[in-house]
């Protein structure tokens, strides 16, 4: 775990000029500035689509564990751009957005650094095991002005916006019932480290399905945790099979994720149920959609008309992961729209991964 030092480092270099600077951000037609913190996210790829997008300008990748810094030299995405220093990158004149992307024990760590320094954030996910020390991160971004975009990958799914759109139009009628599925093979030296976290599986994937049914259902009542280890033996604690239960006064959620399926990609789904329909993505990483409909819908901004009874649509070509997330985030931090997921839902979401997690480090509650 890092120590205070290199916050103390980065504190230092930062003058007022510099954070004088954010007054500049946001100005309409310039490309926003990018640093990466950290390669060690499973996620951390991600650097792609801020590389790729007429939004951003990459300013260079923040690595202070030495094996992962030799390692991310050499690779054909992360070699291309500068490994800075943490305080010459914080101090980087123009700096808008940081991104966390280091390994998830340590993402708040320097979050709070960045969030300190003034800037936005991309933090990925789940947010830590310290619900305490991301409610202190949250107000010191909500206190500075500032904005904190979480990694949950299927924010931007269009599958899962179409769905939105169903429900911000009323069509499914009163939501009832929500299932939701993530699952694969996760092999051996995957299991030891997933072991580090609580409640494994739901914290590493599961989190995923959480952060959909907030969004939908708001924050529930009771979570009730199932925790599983259907794969034992003396080396490996790894929760691998969980089940949470999320209780809202007309309406419940079920979550599952498990390190065990076999194919379990072509099985991750996320259905909702309503008393006017029904709406189930599946597979959520190259979504399909199957409506089933109580009466013929029609959409008042294209006309398009979705039938009584059930039918299937196809998203082509398949969306590509973060596209969206960064695009938006250009948009947030240049003031064009608000933050659709505030800190308050964030919150929440990470309350109810931990819940659901059966997580006995739980504090700040």
């Amino acid at each position: 775990m890092p120590t205070r030092r290199s916050f103390l480092t980065t504190a230092a270099t930062l003058s007022a000029s510099i954070l004088a600077d954010g007054a500049e951000k946001g100005e309409a037609g310039r490309k926003l500035k990018y640093l990466q913190i950290g390669t060690g996210h499973a996620h951390a790829d991600k650097l792609s689509a801020y590389a790729e997008s007429p939004d951003w300008e990459v300013i260079g990748i923040v690595e202070e564990d030495e094996e992962r810094l030799r390692a991310a030299q050499k690779t054909s995405l992360y070699g291309k751009f500068p490994f800075l220093s943490l305080a010459d990158g914080l101090a980087t004149r123009g700096l808008d957005v940081v991104g966390i992307e280091t390994e998830v024990r340590d993402l708040l760590h320097y979050g709070q650094i960045a969030a300190d320094a003034g800037f936005h954030l991309h933090l990925d996910k789940p947010a830590g095991s310290d619900l305490a020390a991301f409610k202190k991160l949250l107000e010191t971004t909500d206190a500075k002005g500032r904005v904190v975009q979480m990694g949950y990958m299927y924010r931007y799914n269009p599958a899962v916006e179409m769905l939105r759109r169903f429900l911000k139009a009323g069509w499914l009628g009163e939501i009832f019932e929500t299932e939701a599925v993530m699952s694969k093979v996760v092999p051996a030296v995957g299991r030891k480290a997933l072991a580090e976290y609580p409640g494994g599986m739901m914290f590493e994937l599961g989190c995923h399905l959480i952060d959909l049914t907030v969004g939908l259902l708001g924050c529930p009542e009771r979570v009730t945790a199932y925790p599983r280890r259907s794969q034992t033996s003396a080396k490996d604690s790894l929760m691998d099979n969980m089940l949470a239960v999320l209780e809202y006064p007309k309406a419940t959620a079920t979550v599952r994720s498990t390190a065990l399926e076999v194919e379990g990609f072509s099985r991750r789904h996320f259905s909702v149920c309503g008393t006017q329909g029904s709406f189930h993505i599946q597979p959520l990483d190259r979504p399909k959609v199957t409506i089933s409909l109580d009466r013929p819908r029609q959409s008042e901004s294209d006309g398009r008309v979705f039938p009584k009874g059930t039918s299937v649509i196809e998203f082509e070509p398949p969306y590509g992961r973060y596209v969206g997330d960064a695009a938006d985030l250009a948009r947030i931090v240049r003031g064009e729209k608000a933050n659709p997921w505030p800190s308050s839902h964030d919150l929440c979401v990470q309350r109810t991964v931990l819940e659901a997690s059966a997580s006995e480090s739980l504090t700040g509650k």
